[in-house]
């Protein structure tokens, strides 16, 4: 990212929010939480509440997934909320649209979770340029292949993006290896195989082993999700990982008594989470 300084357009760059955060976070000896929302749903009211409240209720960043019909590696719960949302009329530009309106309140770096199938869709160029411009600062593209990612990740970077992957903790070392590779921002671990969703008994037992052989791979920060519902499981994700990514939990609070206080259930349910920091 850069900023344009007067006298004579000079540039000098800007650090990325997700990069500033995270080294904030390590200078202060501090682990971070990163809520997922499902754009639009159950209203783009509700998603834009939980961004505006996000740090005051704890949260270091927030993931905010892009509707698609065919959502890679999440669970029914979050599928059908992605469903609702497009059943709604919410567009992934609608989406960025209403947090570039409301940027300037939201006090976190945001996280777009977005198919490479809308990115290709759009336009890789113009993709990026319209989410750095909404105030997204980064992004997490589940579908990228690690072979296509060198392309995605030089695009974002000259729109002032970062880029994260998804390692499984069944990734070889060698494909590991060209994964953590591709990476800005942080790298996403699976705290364990399958899909998303907090009903599967939390993170995985083996979550030190597969943050300890990342972290002889990369620098970079590692965020952890997939089984993370609540503020013990974040605390047993963060003895090891910078920080802990929790989806399914929140969505279903959210969904759980009306869209009139879903963003307020939302926030309260962040706060919970946030004690297991």
């Amino acid at each position: 990212m850069w900023l344009i300084v007067d006298p004579a357009s000079r540039m000098i760059p800007v650090m990325n929010r997700i990069d500033a955060t995270f080294q904030d976070l390590r200078a202060g000896g501090r682990k971070g939480l990163m809520p997922y929302v499902c754009g639009g749903h159950p209203s783009l009211g509700a998603t834009i509440e939980v961004l505006r409240g996000a740090a005051d209720a704890g949260a270091s960043l927030v993931e905010v997934g892009l509707p698609f019909s065919d959502p890679i590696a999440d669970g029914p719960v979050i599928a059908a909320a992605m469903h609702e949302a497009l059943e709604s009329g919410v567009v992934p530009g609608g989406v960025l649209e209403a947090i570039g309106g409301v940027r300037g309140d939201i006090g976190v770096p945001l996280v777009a979770m977005v198919s490479y199938s809308i990115v290709h869709r759009i336009g890789v160029d113009s993709f990026c340029r319209q989410a750095s411009a909404c105030g997204i600062d980064g992004l997490i593209v589940p579908d990228l292949s690690v072979e296509e990612a060198p392309r995605l990740s030089e695009v974002a970077g000259s729109s002032g993006l970062v880029i994260s992957l998804l390692v499984a903790p069944t990734t070889s070392a060698e494909r590991a290896e060209r994964i953590v590779s591709a990476c800005t921002g942080f790298v996403y671990l699976l705290s364990r195989v399958g899909i998303t969703g907090g009903e599967s008994g939390g993170p995985g037992a083996a979550i030190g082993a597969n943050v300890a052989r990342l972290r002889g791979m990369t620098d970079l920060p590692i965020a952890c999700g997939f089984g993370i519902s609540t503020a013990s499981d974040v605390g047993m994700v963060v003895e090891h990982a910078d920080a802990a990514i929790v989806g399914t939990a929140l969505v279903r609070r959210m969904d759980d008594g009306g869209e009139e206080d879903a963003g307020a259930r939302g926030l309260s349910f962040i706060r919970e989470l946030s004690t297991g920091l």
